[in-house]
């Protein structure tokens, strides 16, 4: 199968605080968001998804940082949801698509190798790991509070990988606030994701003390 990913990173980063978006600070004189696409310089096809404000922003900096890995710029929409359906769209049917943050440039070759591989068998891929923390669930009202089982629970990453003609199909619905990612559009439309191994180092970038 063709191989597509999908670098989602027409965010604002507000959280972060900064004059741009996260994805374009600079982490060891490098844009994270270039990081992030090095990445996945194995993959024949990139997409990287940019608020159309900052296309041309992009295309300066990478002038000025001589970044010439290939890749194609599409532009996003008003949410992420919106974003990864702009890109969807010149993904054939019969390919495989990952689809990863922007601001996860730590994920490992080997998180990315296994996820495509379970997708290209399952159908769709998503990668977790385990929670090492404690956890509590509130009640309804929020005034109480119970230890949950944390083996239990998975910590969702990115890349998540599907065949296109699944995550296409999925991405017809309308937009709905419950869409947390890409599985849970998937899921809505009825198939099954498998989980596969995700790593502690493939962290994304949200607040100022994650650089």
């Amino acid at each position: 199968m063709k191989r597509f990913v999908i670098i989602v990173a027409a965010g604002s980063g507000k959280r972060i605080g900064g004059a741009v978006p996260k994805q374009f600070l600079e982490m060891d004189g490098t844009p994270i968001l270039m990081r992030t696409i090095v990445a996945f310089s194995h993959i024949e096809n990139i997409i990287v998804v940019l608020n159309e404000d900052y296309i041309e922003f992009w295309r300066e900096l990478c002038v000025k940082h001589n970044f010439n890995l290939p890749h194609t710029v599409v532009k996003g929409g008003v949410e992420r949801f919106h974003s990864v359906k702009n890109a969807l769209v010149s993904i054939p049917d019969d390919a495989i698509v990952a689809i990863h943050d922007g601001v996860r440039p730590f994920v490992t070759h080997d998180v990315i190798e296994e996820a495509f591989a379970v997708a290209e068998r399952d159908g769709a891929a998503v990668p977790v790991i385990d929670c090492p923390d404690s956890v509590r669930i509130l009640s309804n009202d929020g005034s109480e509070s119970n230890p949950f089982d944390r083996s239990r629970v998975k910590l969702v990453q990115t890349p998540q990988v599907f065949k296109a003609e699944i995550i296409k199909k999925a991405y017809n619905a309308e937009f709905d606030n419950s869409f947390t990612d890409d599985a849970s559009v998937v899921e809505r439309a009825g198939f099954k994701v498998a989980l596969t191994r995700g790593c502690t180092e493939n962290k994304k970038i949200t607040f100022r003390s994650d650089l």
